[in-house]
């Protein structure tokens, strides 16, 4: 027996670009331990698993890690419906909804872009996590925070955000799930805001398009710059342009996606 699976890069119209994502299309659900042994196999950002449904358009959705299964992943997200549409299981006019931990997400095919449609994650105000005083001498912290996900901090230099080496045991010991370290974006690059995103407490140092992390820094730039429709720029060495809508408790996340590779992961080891 095999799985068809596709290798996709979200958050990018080019190949190496944004954030590698394994899209597996299952014929049955996977007990969670192969599916989390998959993950650590493929040793990427993180690997979707996809169940079919009754309804064509609608499909289970889980991210895992190379450590851990994750609650809420825009780019796999996305990845995941590229795939679904370029292997021509769904077609372009369809809205897709996905069934996950974090409940019910939606993504539909707009032009040339994916837009997802995600759940609102407002910034907690609060200090400064102890662990993290002093990282950034070079540049005012704006504003600081947490999520359900996330430590958020906003920096007063988007150069601040590019340059920084990251402290991943001190970003660990602060408990967050990960570091979101935002500012924003320099007149004329064409961003509104960037970010990096730090998760070594679910195994990725460093996340290269995050997509979830939109679902707070979105809102906050809305509010800090007064405009709703955002450009993100995620400073990684792979480099990503997210397109972002805050609308009430919803956050509107589009992009492109390239195919990698695709093929057949083999199940006879299970």
């Amino acid at each position: 027996m095999t799985i068809p699976i596709t290798w996709v890069d979200a958050f990018s119209d080019v190949a190496f670009g944004g954030n590698p994502a394994a899209v597996c299309l299952l014929h049955e659900p996977l007990e969670d331990r192969h599916m989390q042994s998959i993950a650590f196999e493929l040793g990427i950002a993180e690997t979707a698993f996809l169940t079919p449904s009754d309804d064509p358009n609608t499909f289970g959705l889980r991210w895992f890690s190379p450590a851990v299964e994750i609650d809420l992943c825009g780019h796999a997200t996305l990845a995941s419906a590229h795939a679904l549409h370029q292997g021509g299981v769904v077609d372009g006019a369809a809205t897709l909804t996905f069934h996950t931990r974090s409940g019910p997400l939606r993504a539909a095919f707009v032009g040339d872009r994916i837009e997802l449609d995600f759940p609102a994650d407002p910034v907690n105000p609060a200090p400064v996590p102890d662990s993290l005083q002093g990282q950034w001498p070079d540049a005012v912290v704006v504003a600081s925070g947490s999520t359900g996900f996330f430590t958020f901090v906003a920096l007063s230099s988007a150069e601040a955000v590019r340059s920084y080496e990251p402290d991943l045991a001190a970003i660990a010991s602060t408990g967050a799930r990960a570091l979101l370290l935002t500012a924003a974006g320099v007149p004329g690059s064409g961003a509104d805001y960037v970010l990096r995103v730090f998760g070594p407490n679910v195994g990725i140092d460093e996340d290269p398009a995050t997509g979830s992390a939109q679902c707070a820094a979105g809102p906050y730039w809305a509010a800090a710059l007064g405009r709703d429709n955002l450009v993100a720029h995620q400073l990684s060495r792979r480099g990503a342009t997210l397109y972002v809508r805050p609308d009430d408790d919803r956050v509107f996340i589009a992009g492109h996606a390239t195919t990698v590779l695709a093929g057949d992961l083999w199940e006879g080891s299970r």
